[in-house]
């Protein structure tokens, strides 16, 4: 299971930190990923981050902006977001695929994150 928090209501230029706390399999034997959804549009994938937390990547668009980061003992993945704009708006998921067997994935319900004046 996963468990996102954190979301909210942020004007432009601030920032907004997401958590997922996983729970019910082992998490360091899962790479995590941060996906979004905005209305009208498609997913969009965000960030990632390998079990041991030594390899991040990130979508362009959040480059220099986001950061992901994990603590593999408190089982929780973390999305620290600066400088929102209004096309962050979106619902924020949180993922965990199995590193080696890719076909067991886990997805969090979402976290509503609201970037406007």
């Amino acid at each position: 299971q996963l468990v996102e928090s954190g979301g909210g209501w942020v004007q432009p230029g601030g920032s907004l930190r997401l958590s997922c706390t996983a729970s019910g399999f082992t998490f360091s034997n899962f790479d995590m990923s941060w996906v979004r959804h905005t209305s009208g549009q498609g997913p969009e994938w965000v960030s990632a981050i390998n079990g041991g937390g030594t390899d991040t990547y990130y979508a362009p668009s959040v480059q220099g902006r986001f950061t992901i980061s994990r603590d593999n003992a408190k089982n929780t993945v973390t999305l620290q977001m600066n400088s929102l704009n209004s096309e962050d708006t979106a619902v924020y998921y949180c993922n965990g695929r199995h590193f080696v067997r890719s076909n067991i994935e886990y997805w969090g319900r979402g976290t509503q994150v609201t970037v406007s004046s």
